[in-house]
């Protein structure tokens, strides 16, 4: 096998058949060796294979620990990535790659790693033990309350903190002009129409799901209710090429396709949560510091759609 190859964690999930955020799991446990080459990690076909023989049973003479570097040496020692801890940041925002940058480039000892995964599905990796920094935007339509009722039930039995990353618009994309007068949720049960819809477990197909719930409305009066897209984008691309009449999803997406319009009914808050360990402490102040500082905030600000005025707020502690 080449030396030159190496794998995504993408391609290391579908390899062994396991989710992405399993794969940081391993990563972070040390029982995967990775290295970073930009935003991406990467792993060597000989680090796999190391891995597949220990959970055989199987030892091997040489199994090389990498430094975060574009060019590994297979020889370096273990004691080289001591202190060296991974951090998995989940969510789909751009924010969160730049808060990314700021933790790896003002805390010592952390090395970060995203997962680009839905709401809920961030909230229940946590409970699991598989990530570190969950961002979430989940909207109880009971309570109209964000988050908080889902956190609670989700991390019972865990003592965690809230942090507000930014506040943001969110409602419907529509054809430009919008041309079926779409401007409010109950309009979505309107007939025939059709929709560009999100995957399971994000926070755009939750707001979506609690509407439909709330106004009486079924998903399957909607066209196109179980063709799903993996981000706001993709949504709005659809709306944008005729393909869908609405989507939902949040404004910034529009402005980046163009060529649609977008309805704004929601101001949702987009926050952090972390669990409050002894190895977590550590880290969680140097992260609110982050937060808080006006550098952060500024590079944010460069940034149309986004509502900082309470970024670096705790929400909930416990």
């Amino acid at each position: 096998m080449s030396d030159d190859i190496s794998y995504t964690t993408e391609e290391i999930a579908k390899l062994l058949k396991i989710s992405k955020l399993t794969v940081y799991d391993l990563i972070k446990k040390g029982e995967l060796a990775s290295y970073r080459v930009g935003k991406q990690m990467r792993v060597d076909p000989i680090d796999l294979e190391a891995y597949k023989q220990r959970s055989k049973g199987i030892p091997m003479n040489e199994q090389p620990i990498k430094l975060e570097s574009l060019t590994p040496t297979p020889t370096q020692p273990q004691a080289t990535n001591v202190g060296l801890r991974p951090l998995v940041i989940t969510g789909q925002d751009l924010v969160l790659d730049i808060l990314a940058k700021y933790m790896e480039t003002h805390m010592d000892g952390i090395r970060p790693l995203r997962a680009y995964v839905g709401s809920l599905d961030s909230l229940i990796s946590m409970y699991r033990g598989e990530s570190d920094i969950v961002s979430t935007h989940l909207l109880d339509g009971d309570t109209g309350e964000y988050n908080l009722p889902y956190i609670r039930r989700i991390l019972v039995g865990n003592s965690y903190i809230v942090v507000n990353l930014l506040s943001r618009n969110a409602g419907l994309y529509v054809k430009q002009g919008n041309p079926l007068s779409l401007k409010t949720w109950a309009d979505l049960a309107t007939k025939g129409l059709r929709l560009s819809n999100r995957e399971k477990g994000s926070g755009a197909r939750v707001l979506l799901d609690e509407q439909l719930r709330l106004h009486g409305i079924k998903p399957d009066q909607l066209l196109g209710y179980n063709q799903v897209e993996s981000n706001h984008l993709g949504v709005a691309s659809k709306v944008a090429s005729g393909e869908a009449d609405v989507g939902v999803g949040i404004e910034k997406a529009a402005s980046i396709v163009g060529n649609i319009d977008f309805i704004p009914l929601i101001k949702e808050n987009y926050d952090l949560v972390m669990l409050k360990t002894a190895n977590n402490h550590i880290w969680i102040e140097p992260l609110l510091h982050i937060l808080r500082s006006d550098e952060f905030r500024k590079e944010l600000q460069s940034i149309a759609g986004y509502d900082l005025s309470r970024t670096g707020e705790i929400l909930l502690e416990t």
